[in-house]
């Protein structure tokens, strides 16, 4: 399948706002999916194509805030394995399996998870008492969030970045960074099964690359700058967005 000239450079500037988005709240993926269904594509490609751009956005994300000192990558490890196992199996059922029945669970999920953002008084940039040892986070949240994110996806960002809040007591922006982290993992094990399965269109996923890369910097510098101001009614909004558009799409 061949896109012009035009074509790409409307899917770059898509990338582009999805990538800011991404690297502060996620669901990037509202923007980039349709965009991509847009031009004709069949939905595995245009999922396969999406995970494609994803990794540069989110690995951009990521150095930038290992650079800043909020991501201790060595022990993490437990994290990435796990993560990278549960997408790279959620991948592969996908192109098997009907998704509709999480879709539908979905929204009303997120939208818990939105009031908790909302209305929680332990929502800060300080960290809190850890709930969950680090290895149990890895196995229990690495894992089932990585599944999740191989096999449908929106709305990851919120799930890890909950969990992080909740479970590992993060504060904010460092529970953003971390997000980051897994879900550049989780994007590059769906990226290699959708490619094994020849589900990736190359040129559109590079050219919305450079996109994703450009939004993904200053998002993330954002997200050092202004922290839990930035961070709380983003992710509370691209939530609700999500959440909203999955209701209408599968109850109306």
């Amino acid at each position: 399948m061949e896109l012009e000239l035009s074509t790409l450079l409307l899917l770059m500037l898509a990338a582009l706002a999805a990538g800011f988005i991404d690297s502060i709240a996620g669901g990037g993926g509202l923007i980039t999916v349709p965009a991509l269904l847009a031009t004709g594509m069949p939905p595995a490609l245009a999922l396969g194509t999406n995970k494609l751009q994803s990794c540069f956005g989110s690995l951009t994300a990521t150095l930038y805030f290992w650079r800043q000192g909020l991501i201790r990558i060595r022990s993490l490890w437990p994290h990435i394995i796990c993560t990278f196992c549960g997408s790279a199996l959620g991948t592969l059922l996908v192109q098997h399996l009907d998704p509709t029945l999480l879709s539908k669970l979905l929204p009303f999920l997120l939208i818990g998870f939105s009031l908790y953002f909302l209305l929680s008084p332990r929502i800060s940039n300080d960290d809190t008492a850890q709930r969950l040892s680090p290895m149990a986070f890895a196995f229990l949240i690495g894992t089932s969030v990585g599944f999740y994110d191989g096999f449908f996806g929106p709305g990851t960002g919120s799930f890890f970045a909950i969990a992080f809040v909740a479970l590992a007591g993060f504060g904010l922006a460092k529970a953003t960074a971390h997000t980051k982290l897994l879900n550049f993992t989780s994007n590059i094990a769906s990226l290699l099964f959708f490619a094994l399965g020849g589900h990736v269109l190359w040129t559109a996923g590079l050219a919305m690359a450079v996109g994703q890369y450009l939004g993904a910097r200053v998002g993330s510098r954002m997200v050092v700058s202004h922290g839990v101001k930035l961070i709380r009614p983003l992710l509370v909004g691209i939530s609700l967005v999500i959440s909203l558009r999955l209701i209408w799409q599968h109850y109306f």
